[in-house]
């Protein structure tokens, strides 16, 4: 086909006219491409939100009556009909975490997370998220060390979202520290922030994915084969968390190093 018209030669260049319709056409075409993209980004954080929320109801039905067989209500259990139903409610609870979070994931994409500030004690926290843990570290042997001053001032935050945050990387830190290992978890007042560290002796993260581990749905290993499983949106809800309450999150880790995650929440700044 002849593209070339009235007096424009081949090899000669397009009037400025033709170049501005040009670049206003592709202009106009990126406007919608990114308004599509948009429109899907959204679907997508409201049928995430919707499934999440539409999970949880049978599961917590699926572990309640599990719970019932464990109890013996309905009548005595023998050995192995009580490990199987133990069974279960481990795998169901574990599930139920996970749709949880889906959904507090799908409402900090739709802005739809707020705080609810209360004056809080982090010791009480660390006690909290540390208590629930008791099993999993004597199952696994690991040692654990606390650094939690006493004299430290109280927090005016969202205690159940600083929980959270601490539980994620606390959990995290036992599941990747191998029988034997030590976890951590130490606060400090520096700089008008409460300062949180949370460590283990475990694989470690390559500095290379230091950045990567906070965006959604990452999994440094994301093989079939992996060891640790889980919805890779863990480390991206607690960033949210800890950016609405005006702090950061950062690592410190090296392969076969162990690692080191820590965050702050200002004591002086309001929250969001």
């Amino acid at each position: 086909m002849d593209l070339v018209s009235g007096s424009e030669q081949p090899g000669s260049s397009a009037s400025p006219e033709s170049r501005y319709s040009a670049l206003e056409a592709l202009y106009k075409q990126a406007i919608s491409e990114i308004a599509d993209m948009r429109a899907r980004d959204a679907l997508k954080t409201k049928f995430l939100a919707n499934i999440s929320h539409d999970l949880r109801t049978p599961l917590t039905a699926v572990i309640t009556h599990a719970e019932i067989l464990r109890d013996a209500m309905p009548g005595p259990l023998n050995d192995r009909q009580l490990e199987s139903v133990r069974g279960s409610i481990a795998g169901g609870r574990q599930l139920l975490d996970q749709v949880g979070e889906i959904l507090t994931y799908a409402r900090g994409s739709a802005d739809q997370l707020t705080l609810i500030p209360t004056t809080c004690s982090i010791a009480e926290i660390v006690q909290q998220v540390t208590r629930i843990n008791e099993s999993l570290l004597a199952r696994k042997k690991i040692t654990m060390e606390l650094q939690v001053p006493t004299d430290l001032p109280p927090l005016h935050a969202d205690r159940e979202k600083v929980t959270h945050v601490l539980g994620n990387l606390f959990g995290n830190a036992i599941d990747f520290t191998p029988p034997g290992g030590r976890v951590w978890i130490h606060a400090i007042r520096q700089d008008g922030e409460l300062v949180v560290e949370v460590g283990d002796t475990g694989i470690g993260i390559a500095s290379e994915y230091h950045d990567f581990i906070f965006d959604e749905f990452a999994q440094v290993d994301a093989t079939s084969s992996r060891q640790h499983h889980g919805t890779g949106l863990g480390l991206t809800i607690a960033r949210k968390l800890v950016e609405l309450h005006r702090g950061r999150i950062w690592v410190e880790s090296e392969l076969g190093g162990g690692s080191r995650f820590y965050f702050s929440i200002p004591y002086s700044s309001e929250a969001r």
